[in-house]
């Protein structure tokens, strides 16, 4: 019996126009009707997914930021892991090369929870985001200046091949076993989001955690995702579930399929699975 779904957000509860399909929406409602948990798990932060998801029924948690912060929709914390200061500064240092597509994100209100020094807003790929986040946005000189507290995360975007390369150095480190490394990657327009965390934070050791605090066990969990950075939680969750649309790799890697984003795939998977 499923007592918990842990649904990503881009590619996933939204269709490729940015909408919630009504399918979906009356999926979640009944879901919720028998008492089932909802918890949006997505690496966008609290105030980009809240608007996204307004329609969706209580109660409702946010695991956002791939696993760093988790919250109710009124904005209680329950689950916070920031990146100690220290490691943050030694991954800027080594990641130099890609401070154009750099940017630190910090746990504040709105001005300033994400901060860059060299971001290049002409990116095609950049602008629409620059545009719906305008107010936590702020310019720095130097990024390492603004580690004035510890941060979520670094971020950086850009082209599938430089932020496979920034993996790489990342992963090279010698401070390597004390960062998490998530992976967002849209090979058809050749984009890519890159997180950098602390030690072990992910969709899906946030996702265990909250279940634990819930009382509810990984074979009660549904996950449904279509990214890399949904791959912890679809292999912790007792069911999980890709989209039709999701990445060649995870179609390849034996998880149950559901139908595309744009056929409310996550409506069917609901139904088939819970309800």
């Amino acid at each position: 019996m499923i007592k918990l779904i842990g649904i990503d957000v881009d590619g996933t509860l939204l269709n490729s126009r940015g909408q919630i399909p009504a399918a979906n929406l009356e999926a979640l409602d009944l879901a919720a009707a028998r008492g089932i948990q909802i918890a949006i798990v997505t690496g966008r932060s609290f105030s980009f997914a809240l608007p996204a998801v307004e329609s969706l029924p209580e109660p409702l948690i946010l695991i956002v930021h791939n696993g760093a912060l988790a919250r109710r929709r009124t904005g209680e914390t329950l689950i916070r892991r920031l990146m100690p200061r220290d490691l943050a500064l030694e991954m800027l240092v080594a990641t130099m090369a890609w401070r154009d597509c750099a940017a630190l994100l910090f746990d504040r209100p709105l001005r300033g929870q994400m901060v860059y020094d060299r971001m290049d807003w002409q990116h095609p790929n950049r602008r629409k985001f620059r545009d719906r986040n305008a107010a936590i946005l702020e310019e720095v000189a130097a990024l390492e200046d603004a580690l004035t507290e510890d941060p979520i995360q670094l971020a950086y975007n850009g082209g599938v091949d430089a932020m496979r390369a920034v993996i790489a150095a990342v992963r090279a480190h010698r401070s390597a076993p004390r960062v998490a490394v998530s992976l967002t990657e849209y090979a058809d327009r050749d984009f890519s989001l890159v997180d950098v965390l602390s030690q072990s934070t992910t969709k899906g050791t946030t996702l265990a955690e909250l279940a634990s605090v819930l009382g509810i066990a990984a074979p009660e969990v549904m996950a449904v995702g279509d990214n890399y950075n949904d791959r912890e939680m679809l292999e912790w969750a007792g069911t999980g579930v890709i989209m039709g649309n999701a990445s060649a790799d995870l179609r390849d890697a034996g998880f149950e399929v559901t139908g595309t984003n744009d056929e409310a795939g996550l409506a069917q998977a609901i139904r088939r699975h819970a309800l």
